[in-house]
């Protein structure tokens, strides 16, 4: 069986059910698992017998956080997504993340947005507009493709091996910069990674970029990102790293909240 991380272990001397935490650890592992797992696989990896993966997961089928694809292997669906989901509209992100989008506004003079995975978009939950007089402009529950903004490519470069696979088909070309290969978004996923940030180039709409970097749980799951969006006109020498710089801090500075709870 995998490591649990230290904070997650349970109390000495509870006494935990076991059909219930060998189900869990398969959910993991499938959720981790870019094109899925078979059940050898599974087994190998996670020291149960053949019988006993198979037996579980035909329950979490059944229950839909799995499914089983033609080559034999399963994969967990977008329900585990949703209950984490939940769970994520229970931060209250909105009252944690205000203050450091309000820094992020007077350092950076444009738009900046709230943004939470949805399927394979991101939605804007808040938004502080740019008093510029030439802005960007997106309502708040507004969406936009999650590979081609700056804020969906900040979740994307923490929880890429949850979307690659199925975004292969979704590289559309929006723009003549949308990114439309799994090669060049891996590269720029990387970068994303290095950097603490990603940015968009245009690639949803024309003339239009836009910064992001992630909200993470202290597992290190991404559940939302901050992030500016601004007409590519108004960008100046020295911006890139400027404000790449401040929004990884505002968002730095969620992350560290979301700790403390």
């Amino acid at each position: 069986m995998p490591d649990t991380p230290p904070d997650q272990q349970p109390p000495a001397g509870l006494k935990l059910d076991s059909t219930l935490s060998k189900g869990l650890v398969i959910l993991e592992a499938l959720a981790a698992a870019p094109g899925g797992l078979g059940v050898t696989e599974l087994s190998r990896d996670l020291s149960l017998t053949k019988s006993t993966v198979f037996r579980l997961l035909q329950t979490l089928c059944a229950m839909g956080f799995a499914r089983s694809t033609q080559d034999r292997r399963y994969e967990a669906t977008l329900k585990t997504w949703q209950v984490g989901r939940r769970v994520v509209d229970n931060l209250n992100l909105r009252d944690l993340a205000a203050d450091a989008m309000q820094m992020l506004s007077r350092e950076s003079l444009e738009t900046v947005y709230l943004g939470v995975p949805e399927g394979f978009s991101v939605i804007y939950i808040d938004k502080i507009d740019s008093q510029q007089p030439i802005r960007s402009w997106n309502p708040v529950g507004g969406a936009a493709p999650i590979q081609c903004v700056g804020t969906g490519k900040a979740i994307l470069s923490v929880n890429y091996s949850q979307y690659r696979n199925a975004l292969a088909i979704r590289l559309t070309a929006y723009t003549d910069r949308s990114i439309t290969s799994l090669a060049k978004l891996d590269a720029d996923l990387q970068l994303a990674q290095k950097n603490g940030f990603a940015f968009d180039r245009g690639e949803f709409r024309e003339g239009v970029i836009g910064f992001g970097a992630p909200i993470c749980l202290p597992q290190g799951q991404a559940v939302a990102a901050l992030g500016i969006s601004m007409p590519e006109v108004n960008l100046r020498d020295g911006d890139l790293a400027r404000l790449g710089k401040i929004v990884r801090q505002a968002a730095d500075t969620v992350c560290a909240r979301l700790a403390s709870r």
